[in-house]
């Protein structure tokens, strides 16, 4: 069974909201998720470098998201078992919401690093005619295999 990833409503909306101010710029961030149990995820929040990014690439800056990642597990009691860093993401505004050749090359080095991360999401999204969120994951493992992620929608 493949992985998936809960994306909820008020979630997919900060996402729009995120890509309409970046217009054809590409933006990205480091995804926050609980585990629901293995191999389920629910996406519960995300940071932004809303200044990082041309219109056909974007590298995070590590400082602003590893200040939202402290956030972000100051806020869960550093429960590191539920809630944990999921992934990065970043959009596509003018290309398909699938990985390029960089982006598979940037998770895979990602993942084989010392930095002792057993794998990591990669979301990519665009918006379709300024208001639907496209979106598309894949799952990174040391081991070099990539799953998709199946999405699937919450309600909140």
């Amino acid at each position: 069974m493949p992985p998936s990833l809960l994306i909820e409503r008020k979630v997919k909306r900060e996402f729009v909201r995120c890509l309409r101010k970046a217009g054809r710029r590409e933006i990205g961030g480091i995804l926050f998720g609980e585990q629901l149990e293995v191999g389920k995820f629910r996406l519960v929040d995300f940071s932004t470098d809303g200044i990082s990014g041309s219109a056909a690439h974007f590298c995070r800056s590590p400082q602003h998201h590893n200040q939202a990642l402290e956030g972000f597990f100051q806020k869960t009691g550093r429960d590191y078992r539920r809630f944990n860093y999921l992934g990065e993401w970043h959009s596509h505004p003018s290309f398909p919401v699938q990985p390029s050749a960089q982006d598979i090359h940037s998770m895979n080095n990602l993942v084989r690093s010392e930095r002792g991360i057993p794998f990591s999401a990669l979301l990519i999204v665009r918006l379709d005619c300024f208001f639907f969120l496209q979106a598309r994951a894949n799952m990174f493992s040391r081991m070099g295999a990539v799953e998709k992620i199946e999405i699937r929608n919450g309600n909140l």
